[in-house]
Formats: C-alpha cells, sequence, structure tokens
C-alpha cells in the first residue's frame, strides 16, 4: 500500500486528528466533571472552583450511599432488570425474527405478520391501556411489569431479520441432509453466526432498560424494588424543591440543597460506570452488527 505523503493529504490527517480529539472532549469532559463533582467539597463546589478536576477531594458523597444502603439496591435492582430483560427479549426477538427471515413456503402467513409487527412501530396504545393491561395480568409491583409488556421492540426485531436473511439458505440445507431439525439449526447454527447483531440488539435492550425510571415509577409501589433510575430521578426532583426553597430564603434548604447535589453527582456516576464497562467487551460487535442489520431493513 502506497501512503499518501502530499501536503493535502496530510492536512486532511490532521483535521481529521483535531476534530477526533476535540469530539473525545465532548464526550469525555461531562462524565469527569460528574465525578470531580461528586468527590468534590460542598464549599468548593459552591464556589463554582470544580471546574475539570476534583477540589478538596473527598468520598463523603459514596461513603453516605454506601452506608444507606437505598442506592446499593436500587443499583443491584437495576443489574437484575436489565440481564433479566436483555436475557428474555433477546429470546423473544431472535425467535420471531428468524421464522420471519424464511421463504413464504416455510412459514404461513409471514406477509401479514410482518406488516402486524411493523404496524406496532407507529401505533401502540398508550400508558393507560397499557396500566390496566399490566394490573389485571397481576403484574403490578413486580419485576415482569417492566420487561414483558417492552420484551420486544419493533426496531431490534427488524435488525435480527434483515441478519438472518443475509444467512445463505444452504447452510440450513445441508443441517437438515444431515438430520437436523428447525430447532437445532436455530440454536447450534444461527444464533452463533448471529453474535455480531446479538450484541448489538443486546446493547439496544439493555441501554433502554437501564435508563428506564418512568415504567417503574408507574408499575412498582414497594421502594425496595425501585430501579437506579427512578432513585437518581427523586434525588433530582427533592434537590429542584430545595433549591426553590433556598430561592425564598430557607438557609437550612439552601445546604441541604448543596449536600444533595454531591449525593446526585455521585449516584449519576455510579450509574454510568456499568455501560462503560461493559461496551469496550461489546464493541468490535457493534459496528458490523448495525452494519448488517441495515443492509435489507
Amino acid at each position: 500500500m502506497v501512503k499518501d505523503n502530499s501536503i493535502s493529504s496530510k492536512v486532511l490527517d490532521i483535521i481529521i486528528y483535531v476534530s477526533l480529539i476535540f469530539l473525545m472532549i465532548i464526550i469525555l469532559y461531562p462524565i469527569i466533571y460528574i465525578f470531580s463533582v461528586s468527590v468534590s467539597s460542598t464549599t468548593a463546589y459552591e464556589s463554582g472552583r470544580v471546574i475539570f478536576l476534583p477540589v478538596e477531594f473527598n468520598l463523603e458523597a459514596y461513603k453516605i450511599i454506601f452506608e444507606a444502603g437505598t442506592i446499593p439496591r436500587s443499583f443491584v435492582n437495576s443489574v437484575l432488570y436489565t440481564v433479566v430483560y436483555v436475557v428474555v427479549s433477546l429470546l423473544f426477538t431472535t425467535t420471531m425474527a428468524y421464522p420471519l427471515s424464511r421463504s413464504k413456503d416455510r412459514v404461513p402467513f409471514k406477509g401479514l405478520i410482518s406488516k402486524i409487527v411493523i404496524f406496532t412501530m407507529f401505533f401502540n396504545a398508550g400508558t393507560i391501556p397499557n396500566f390496566i393491561l399490566v394490573k389485571n395480568l397481576g403484574l403490578m409491583n413486580s419485576m415482569w411489569s417492566l420487561i414483558l409488556p417492552i420484551a420486544v421492540s419493533t426496531y431490534n426485531l427488524v435488525v435480527m431479520r434483515s441478519f438472518f436473511e443475509g444467512i445463505p439458505s444452504s447452510l440450513e440445507e445441508a443441517a437438515f441432509v444431515d438430520g437436523a431439525n428447525e430447532i437445532q439449526i436455530f440454536f447450534k447454527i444461527m444464533l452463533p453466526l448471529a453474535k455480531a447483531a446479538l450484541a448489538t440488539v443486546g446493547l439496544f435492550y439493555g441501554v433502554a432498560m437501564w435508563n428506564s425510571w418512568f415504567t417503574a415509577m408507574l408499575y412498582l409501589q414497594s421502594e425496595s424494588k425501585y430501579p437506579l433510575q427512578l432513585i437518581i430521578r427523586h434525588i433530582v426532583m427533592q434537590n429542584q424543591m430545595q433549591a426553590e426553597l433556598a430561592a425564598m430564603g430557607d438557609t437550612t434548604a439552601m445546604e441541604n440543597a448543596t449536600s444533595t447535589e454531591a449525593l446526585k453527582y455521585a449516584t449519576l456516576f455510579l450509574s454510568i460506570l456499568p455501560m462503560l464497562a461493559v461496551y469496550p467487551f461489546i464493541q468490535k460487535y457493534f459496528v458490523k452488527g448495525v452494519m448488517v442489520g441495515s443492509v435489507k431493513g
């Protein structure tokens, strides 16, 4: 491969590198700032001295979090909900996407089923009918109220279907000749070949559940079952109320608002860590999975 050493090529390389560095700073700065505020003193934050790095380093906010027990418990709840949701959603999505990717001769009413699935992408029943359905099914105040109603995303289903359509049918024919049935072909041939798509769709599902708080607010009554994001919302709302009281001259509310602010940033940083830890392991599959799933749409 011949390297282009022309001036225009070097200028283009500089522009690309500068743009990437600028983009990296934009992405990393909020994360670093959240961490810095969470480990800085209250006086440093009040005086506006926390801009990038921590000032008067302390771990008081994290100490309060782990001593209270509410946030660690909600963190465990969020991890549990996310893991179960990803497993259930991938199972439902792949078992539906695979038949829809096969020929009409093997799947009766394939066209009708596909149209019904696509219809749900644009129209849904709404919050109140969904609430009534969850209540009538006896799922209120349970983990399944957060998982089953949204177990399959139409977009992710289309991505998986497109991926399965790209797998040569000759592989299935050879497996049929060797005596394999549909279930064996699906679990032993199709799923191993779909690692890139599974990682991509699994990440979509995982991020959606990890960031979800509204459904938990609707369906969960026990605070011991709250996910982390709902706890963060409560902290933010409490902080806003205290800030309004402080604006009216309540000095006690002002002090509480400041301490809650550090607690909020510490909780936010803890909520970011799982996604930062998981993404590097599936990043190599991510781009491939998205590109493959977008070929046929």
